[in-house]
Parts: C-alpha cells; structure tokens; sequence
C-alpha cells in the first residue's frame, strides 16, 4: 500500500494535495479503495458548494459497500472530476490521481493542521490487523 509523503490524510481515509492555484485536490487514499473494493459509482459535491470540516459531503460506492466522503478542509467545492461518473474504477486502478473534488480552502493552514503520510499509515495499519 502506497502513502505518498507530499499529500496530507484524514483519519477517515481521504488524502489532500495543494495546487498551484491555492486550491486543494481531494481525494481516497489507497487504503480506502483497498477496503472498498471495486469501485461502481461516485457521487461528488456540487461546485459552489460550502463545506465545514468533517461534513460528509458525498459517497463513494463498491460492490461490497458505500463509504461517506468527508471534507478535510472548510471551503468552497471549485470542481467535481465528471470523469469519475463515467469511469468510478480509476480510483481502484490509482487513487491518488483520481482526485474527486476540488476545494477552496476558507482557511489554506487547516491543511498543514491535518496527517502527514507516517501518522496516516499507523491509522490505516491498526486497521488491517
């Protein structure tokens, strides 16, 4: 399982990435698509829309189960990646490009304040055992 270093993560499994534009990607980590399973539907956030930290904020779905998607950060939904209606199993083929949404931080330091790659993957390591 892969926990790339330059991403921050949250505790219930998404992983955030800055963009040159002082957006933020987010997205499921690796752990996340692993437990799930594969991957049939997404249903993302609508731009325009305001997120508070921890607000579930849409829902990922395998054929084993669905799995509520939390926003990491406050801010306001910028994009939604369409691509993932069409194509759900690229966050099983690789998660980490397969961001969901995109979002413009109320806040931008909210990120620096979440997991970093070594915190996470003790999260998602006491989980498998």
């Amino acid at each position: 399982m892969s926990t790339p270093e330059h991403l921050k993560y949250t505790a219930s499994h998404e992983w955030v990435r800055r963009e040159s534009d002082g957006t933020a990607s987010i997205g499921i980590t690796d752990h996340a698509q692993q437990q799930l399973g594969d991957v049939v539907f997404i249903d993302n956030p609508a731009p325009g829309r305001k997120l508070k930290q921890g607000e579930e904020c849409g829902v990922i779905e395998s054929v084993k189960a669905a799995a509520d998607i939390y926003a990491p950060i406050a801010g306001e939904i910028v994009a939604a990646n369409t691509e993932l209606s069409d194509a759900p199993e690229k966050v099983n083929q690789d998660p980490y490009a397969a961001w969901m949404f995109r979002i413009k931080p109320d806040n931008p330091a909210d990120i620096d304040a979440l997991l970093d790659a070594v915190a996470y993957q003790k999260i998602a390591d006491a989980e498998k055992s």
